[in-house]
């Protein structure tokens, strides 16, 4: 195990290389934990083709979810950037798919996300609003909003978001992200407050902004989940 200066370590785990935060309270909110793998003993079959495992036929772990497959079944080395791993990994059929849809999320949207967009900010409490942009912090695990004044929200403590629309777009096409519902529970405080994002200026790269967050979401609910 080495440490490197960036405040990130190098860990040799029994899927690979990952690439971890020294303190592992700082971690991305999107990451998952490594699967406890399936025991050998437990998976004399391949549980998606059934073959038996035999001294020719051997079983392999797939890393993102654990279970134990035939080298048929689990053949695909894609990248898993929610585990941190340097290099792509062995992954089965149906989880290499999932990964390589979250990869267009690490490669566009959170970029889109670290630029951030400008939007009208309203306070539920005091019904104050102003203008700020608003932009994933770079350990993403923070929304800055930056206009006269600096605020934060901590994504861990973020309730619930709705992403809201304007409706239908000319020509009957889908309808454009115009704002968002954040519901989230201030440092020091388990009292929810509700924030309300609303398209500024750039609609476009706001609405791009704000679907990028959307999808945030969905990663950021699964991680609790698992």
């Amino acid at each position: 195990m080495s440490a490197l200066p960036d405040g990130k370590k190098l860990v040799r785990s029994p899927s690979g290389l990952r690439m971890l935060p020294e303190n592992g309270a700082f971690s991305s909110p999107f990451s998952l934990d490594e699967p406890q793998w399936v025991p050998d003993k437990e998976c004399p079959r391949c549980m998606q083709c059934d073959t038996k495992f035999d001294f020719i036929r051997r079983k392999h772990h797939c890393r993102r979810c654990g279970r134990c497959f035939c080298d048929k079944c689990c053949s695909k080395k894609v990248v898993l950037p929610r585990m941190c791993f340097v290099d792509p990994v062995r992954q089965c059929a149906e989880c290499s798919l999932v990964s390589q849809k979250e990869t267009e999320f690490y490669d566009k949207q959170l970029k889109v996300l670290l630029g951030g967009g400008t939007f009208v900010v309203t306070w539920e409490e005091s019904d104050k609003s102003e203008t700020m942009t608003c932009r994933l912090s770079n350990n993403h695990r923070y929304l800055f909003l930056d206009g006269e004044s600096h605020f934060e929200v901590e994504l861990s403590r973020i309730s619930s978001m709705q992403i809201l629309t304007d409706g239908s777009s000319p020509g009957g096409g889908m309808s454009r992200a115009s704002g968002m519902l954040l519901h989230y529970k201030p440092m020091g405080s388990q009292d929810p407050q509700q924030l309300r994002v609303e398209v500024a200026d750039d609609k476009k790269v706001a609405s791009l902004w704000l679907a990028a967050m959307h999808k945030a979401a969905k990663l950021l609910y699964e991680a609790r989940d698992q």
